[in-house]
């Protein structure tokens, strides 16, 4: 038997710096049922780990849960036509002024499925090397105010255990990265 379900509507409520909007939906019973859906640039997760098993983690202000968190580069995919392997790379440069050699894509997942339409391409970058930032990039809001942190990478995965680490992309990414750098 064949289950589906028919978006009857669609219709924007807000468009910033994301879009919501509220989708009518025919259930295979036939009701009709309101889903609010938050349209969100696709985004990149970067697991760098340098060359001695230490990597960079970056501690950041983030208002939607009103302190700071432990997390790893990442950034929207927001530069026109801008492939998730360069936006991976741009983070690198932006957030902890390094390059690498190589970029291991470790998978793609879904941020919220049951509301939003953000997925997080996560990658490991190994071959570190320090960089600058293109002369016209401008730390602003948020990120001006955080801190670049380097530790031993069995220390985060402590950290994920233990439950101190909790953002998403890097519990994912660390994981991910870890089984990556076993093989």
């Amino acid at each position: 038997m064949t289950v589906w379900f028919e978006t009857t509507d669609r219709r924007t409520v807000y468009d910033g710096r994301a879009t919501v909007r509220i989708d009518t939906v025919r259930m295979p019973d036939g009701d009709e049922v309101e889903r609010e859906v938050v349209e969100q640039m696709p985004a990149v997760a970067v697991v760098p780990v340098t060359d001695d098993g230490e990597v960079y983690l970056l501690k950041q202000y983030r208002q939607p849960v009103g302190a700071y968190v432990l997390e790893v580069p990442a950034g929207v995919l927001d530069v026109d036509g801008e492939a998730p392997e360069d936006a991976a790379r741009r983070e690198l440069v932006e957030e902890i002024s390094h390059d690498c050699d190589e970029l291991v894509p470790l998978t793609v997942f879904l941020n919220s499925a049951g509301w939003s339409t953000e997925r997080t391409h996560v990658y490991l970058a190994r071959g570190l090397r320090p960089t600058s930032p293109p002369d016209d990039f401008v730390v602003e809001h948020e990120e001006a105010d955080m801190e670049v942190v380097r530790l031993p990478f069995k220390e985060a995965l402590a950290l994920v255990v233990a439950g101190e680490v909790a953002d998403a992309k890097t519990v994912v990414g660390l994981l991910l990265a870890a089984l990556a750098l076993d093989r």
